[in-house]
């Protein structure tokens, strides 16, 4: 029987938003009033700090802005012998946990920043040695993984960045996003940012699997932490496989239902987006939630639209069952933006996309998140040590890379109705601050073998079918 947490996140729903305060909304209306529509950058300093305050305990100092940055070890593995991987994958799971508790331990005291990187740094040693312990008892090759239990402060200390709630709990920590998060997306120019696309070509197949109406969400990680609950640290929105949690087996997806209108038992999940409203959702004290820094109201999406089309120079094949990918880096913030390929944009605006922004739509605009998925194939695996090296994204001529070859190309575009002059953010890492360049999505195939065919069919013979 799989281990299942003791509040569930599937059943999710919002509730009422709480309005924000007078002093909140005159705020708005004064930034609207000399800005022209950003007025969600101004009215950013949170309840209970005065001007250049900071709302944190401990010495006065502010940590907004600021974060831990420590190596990612799953990012660095190689190989994992199929042996070893429960017992890896549950301590790399360990390690998000230690960082997150860390950082927010930091952030309710921020004098006490070298004693809590020194006890972070001996809870990493001690668990990647049990790691790299559990790959040589398997044949595996550790390598230098001892070297990665140091981590450090990144960022820059300024109460100006102060973060954009309205509503603050003893489980929220200063970890964003802030006023620099955000821009006009009027002021951007067209053809800026280079978005997420990386050109597919010729035809089209679209899964119609609904926006989630079912409150199907939980903060787990099939894909890059099995068997650990809360291992994403933020919560997923799920449509697809109704199945999908951190313990799922391949045969409870695939004998599993589905939101999609044509079988498709495919899973499809990215990070919840929230309004920072004041509004308590009912995982203001869970894992995932509110323990883990995400607060405020879940949006649904208005719009989901799964798109898979072809290469720019060669037929596709298909992709096998069981096929794992993801798309961007939930921990961009502290990796660096080399895997970043989500973008933001507004509806009306989408010839300007950005990657390391949220945009501010004017009003009758809405919130557009484009998730390009890479669609190079190995030919051998369905996954890898990192979850990244069996199918990567195609050079800039479009041509995959020699052993690879091309498989549908997954879009994922979500829309959202965010009212006008509201704070929102991305659920993240507590460490990675809702930075907008955390954004992300995966993926596990589980098309019926017909059904693939029919989508490799339509997109190698140009046409556009759902």
């Amino acid at each position: 029987m799989k281990r299942r947490q003791r509040i569930s996140a599937r059943t999710v729903r919002p509730h009422k938003r709480t309005r924000l305060s007078k002093r909140s909304g005159a705020l708005i209306v004064t930034a609207l009033a000399a800005c022209g529509g950003t007025a969600v950058i101004a009215a950013q300093a949170p309840a209970g700090t005065g001007a250049g305050g900071t709302g944190a305990a401990g010495d006065g100092a502010s940590v907004a802005g600021r974060t831990i940055s420590c190596p990612d070890v799953g990012r660095r593995l190689r190989s994992l012998p199929a042996q070893a991987a429960p017992e890896v994958n549950r301590n790399l799971g360990q390690l998000e946990g230690q960082v997150a508790r860390a950082f927010q331990r930091w952030a309710a005291a921020p004098g006490a920043q070298e004693r809590v990187l020194d006890e972070l740094e001996r809870d990493r040693g001690a668990t990647i040695g049990r790691i790299a312990e559990a790959l040589r008892r398997a044949g595996g090759q550790p390598g230098a993984l001892d070297r990665l239990s140091a981590c450090r402060t990144t960022g820059k200390t300024a109460a100006a960045q102060s973060a954009p709630r309205g509503a603050r709990d003893g489980n929220s920590a200063d970890n964003g996003p802030f006023r620099n998060d955000f821009v006009d997306i009027t002021t951007v120019r067209p053809d800026t940012g280079g978005g997420g696309d990386r050109g597919g070509r010729g035809g089209s197949f679209r899964s119609e699997c609904g926006r989630n109406e079912n409150g199907h969400r939980n903060p787990d990680n099939l894909i890059v932490a099995p068997g650990v609950s809360n291992g994403a640290h933020h919560l997923h929105d799920y449509v697809g496989n109704l199945a999908t949690d951190a313990f799922s087996s391949d045969d409870e997806l695939a004998t599993a239902g589905t939101t999609c209108g044509n079988g498709d038992r495919s899973t499809y999940y990215w990070p919840v987006l929230r309004l920072r409203d004041n509004g308590r959702e009912r995982d203001a004290n869970a894992p995932g939630g509110g323990r883990d820094g995400n607060v405020g109201t879940i949006v649904r999406p208005a719009e989901v639209s799964l798109t898979f089309d072809g290469s720019a120079t060669e037929k596709v094949t298909a992709m096998p069952p069981f096929l794992r990918i993801l798309t961007g880096d939930a921990k961009a913030l502290t990796n660096g933006p080399a895997d970043a390929n989500a973008s933001w944009s507004c509806t009306g605006f989408e010839d300007r996309q950005l990657r390391n922004k949220y945009p501010v739509c004017p009003r009758g605009s809405s919130v557009v998140r484009s998730l390009a998925f890479p669609s190079c194939w190995d030919g051998r695996t369905v996954d890898s040590a990192n979850h990244r090296t069996h199918v990567v994204f195609p050079g800039r001529n479009g041509q995959c890379r020699s052993g690879f070859r091309p498989v549908p190309r997954l879009v994922q575009r979500l829309t959202y109705a965010i009212p006008p002059n509201t704070l929102y953010a991305v659920d993240s890492f507590p460490d990675q601050l809702h930075n907008p360049v955390t954004d992300h999505g995966d993926f596990i195939n589980l098309m019926p073998q017909r059904l693939m065919r029919t989508a490799v069919d339509c997109i190698n013979s140009g046409r556009d079918c759902r």
